[in-house]
């Protein structure tokens, strides 16, 4: 499986909680055309404009990527990740929770002002997409994370793109049908979600240890760059 197949499934698996998180927003904004193709359109838009932010910010990510992999850090970024990933998910079996820091309420204010005025002058579910796409969530972070560790900015790019093709399914069908999928089976993949964290952060640290195990943990070349299967 590559990197683009696993930020997939993070965005297929991680679109149940962002129905939880993102949904009531895509729900407020109206269609005001009640014909059911023209409501498929607008919400296809809005969730367009969310994963035309994801590859942005992957693209973004990915310069700072870049420059760990020329400067050959990228083995450790790699063990960083998969522990952050593996801490994220202990911290959710334990059920500990933390609280919004001032800088994160600082950055949540002006995005959340700006999704506020372009829902008062209808400036359309694209643009409205466009702009959650940069409000912060843990599994864009958790995603982020993964595509620092692509080898070019346009690889980021790709693996961001790839996570938000996963979302897209289910938050088409949940915004379309407001909400179709009920608390109790949203409640049962969230359950499952830090395992599967998990179990990513450990693929993260075996690839970054360079083990020579062939797809889990290459082992690292002399240029200091790991192969990628």
């Amino acid at each position: 499986m590559n990197s683009n197949q696993i930020a997939f499934f993070i965005g297929l698996f991680g679109s149940v909680h962002c129905i939880g998180m993102c949904g009531p927003l895509a729900f407020a904004i109206p269609s005001f055309d009640a014909r059911w193709w023209r409501i498929i359109i607008d919400k296809t838009t809005y969730n367009a404009g969310r994963v035309m932010s994801y590859s942005l910010l992957g693209l973004l990510i990915g310069l700072l990527g870049r420059q760990l992999w020329l400067a050959g850090l990228q083995q450790g970024v790699s063990v960083i990740s998969g522990l952050l990933i593996i801490g994220a998910g202990f911290s959710r079996l334990i059920k500990v929770k933390f609280s919004k820091s001032r800088m994160m309420s600082g950055f949540l204010a002006p995005v959340n002002r700006l999704i506020s005025y372009a829902l008062k002058h209808k400036a359309g579910h694209f643009v409205v997409g466009i702009l959650n796409g940069f409000l912060p969530c843990g599994f864009v972070y958790l995603a982020l994370i993964g595509a620092v560790n692509t080898s070019s900015p346009y690889a980021s790019a790709s693996y961001m793109l790839w996570f938000g093709l996963g979302t897209f399914p289910l938050m088409l069908l949940a915004t379309v049908g407001s909400g179709f999928i009920g608390p109790l089976f949203r409640r049962r993949i969230n359950s499952v979600m830090p395992y599967l964290m998990v179990c990513l952060g450990c693929w993260f640290v075996l690839r970054g240890l360079g083990m020579n195990i062939p797809y889990l943990s290459p082992a690292k070349q002399a240029s200091g760059i790991t192969s990628c299967h």
